[in-house]
Order: structure tokens, then C-alpha cells, then sequence
């Protein structure tokens, strides 16, 4: 996988990775704050608790907390199902850098590790990454992951953990999948970045592939909504 820059958004942005008419969530346009927030360091203890749903109905799909479990050479955020269930822990390098990732269907992890929102909070920052992913168990396997991050600007939004100022940034993905078959592997991630709780507050994702050698649609795959109901 060898796109130029240019290749990689406009592959992106022109990807049907959804349908349009689902609900998806908005915020308030409002102005960049002075002086910009600072992003709240982490402690052991922190929590937050999402509710997760699936776009296309509307259904919620489970709740899931998570909590900053330990700081030391990496930190680690545990991560549980309302039932207690655990699930894997998200792994970080540093505060905000991503080396094991969560939020797909598998556990991925990066190396380098990846921002998990933007290095600078301004609205006119804009940065691709490329890093090697593998997936959990298949350390010897390693796949090429592109990403371009861009800041869209900032908003109020109105979360079931109320009314938070939030820096929303989109993340447009192309990935090498695993599976052969699979070629031009998109995802896009719209997220609403909270400074002041050191997390996002809302988050949706979306993505598509097609079939080696076969013409016709890309084909769609699940579309999912977060939003933050509580946290500390």
C-alpha cells in the first residue's frame, strides 16, 4: 500500500462508508476558546462510561466503562461491560498515544503508536501518520495503516453526560486488511474531544471494503455511535 497523500483523502472523503438519513449526532458551532484547554492529565482512577450504539436503528449495543488502571512506563485503562465483563485493556505509550487499540472488532496494535487526538488544539491542525498495526495473537504479522487526522473545529455538544465545549476532529483511515480478499479498507471516525475530562465525549465510525478482482459497490460494514453518560 503506497498511496500519496492526495490519493489517500480523496480515496477517503469519496468512499461511501455510510448511508445517508441515519442519525448521526451534531454539535453547536462555537469559537475556538482563549487561552486553549488544557488536555487533564491522567490519574489512576479517572473513569468514563459510554453508552454504544449501532447507527443504522438506533439500538443500543452495550455500556462500557473505562478506567485508568495504572501509570508507569506505559498506562493501561481497564474496560468492562455493564455486566462486569472485562475486555481488553486500552494500552498507551504516553498520554494520548495509542499502542493497543480497543475500539475495532479485534485488538489492534500499533507500532509506532498512534495520537489519539490531535497534537495541537487549534482548528486549523491537520496531520497524516503511517504506522505497521498487527493484530492480538498475530504479533509476527505486520500491516501497513494510514491515517490522516484533521480538525474540524470546535462545538457544544449535549452528551447524556451533559453539555461539554469539545474539539471535533475526523479520522480517515485506509488499512491493509488481513484477509487478502479484502482490498480498499476505509474507516472514518468523527470524534468530539473533551480537554477538560481527557477523553472523547462522542464518537462514530464507520467503514467499507471491496472484493479483490470483483466490480461493483463497496460493501458497508457496521456503523457505531458512542456518547459519554458519566464519568470522574
Amino acid at each position: 500500500m503506497n498511496l500519496s497523500r492526495r490519493t489517500f483523502i480523496a480515496s477517503a472523503v469519496l468512499s461511501p462508508v455510510a448511508c445517508g438519513g441515519l442519525s448521526y449526532q451534531h454539535g453547536i458551532p462555537v469559537t475556538q476558546p482563549r487561552p486553549i484547554p488544557v488536555v487533564r492529565a491522567p490519574l489512576v482512577g479517572q473513569e468514563w462510561t459510554y453508552v454504544k450504539k449501532n447507527v443504522f436503528d438506533g439500538k443500543a449495543l452495550d455500556v462500557i466503562t473505562e478506567r485508568v488502571a495504572s501509570i508507569g512506563s506505559t498506562i493501561a485503562i481497564e474496560r468492562s461491560t455493564a455486566d462486569g465483563y472485562r475486555l481488553p485493556n486500552e494500552i498507551q505509550t504516553t498520554w494520548g498515544m495509542v499502542s493497543t487499540d480497543t475500539q475495532w472488532p479485534r485488538l489492534l496494535n500499533f507500532n509506532p503508536s498512534l495520537p489519539l487526538w490531535p497534537e495541537q488544539l487549534s482548528s486549523s491542525w491537520a496531520k497524516q501518520f503511517n504506522t505497521k498495526y498487527s493484530i492480538a495473537g498475530y504479533s509476527d504479522s505486520k500491516l501497513n495503516w494510514q491515517e490522516y487526522m484533521s480538525v474540524q473545529g470546535w462545538e457544544k455538544i449535549t452528551v447524556p453526560a451533559g453539555e461539554f465545549i469539545a474539539l471535533r476532529f475526523q479520522v480517515l483511515i485506509n488499512y491493509e486488511s488481513d484477509d487478502p480478499n479484502k482490498v480498499d479498507c476505509i474507516r472514518k471516525e468523527t470524534v468530539w474531544f473533551a480537554p477538560q475530562i481527557g477523553r472523547w465525549v462522542a464518537r462514530e465510525a464507520s467503514g467499507s471494503y471491496q472484493i479483490q478482482g470483483q466490480l461493483g459497490p463497496v460493501i458497508l460494514e457496521g456503523s457505531y455511535q458512542w456518547q459519554l453518560t458519566s464519568y470522574k
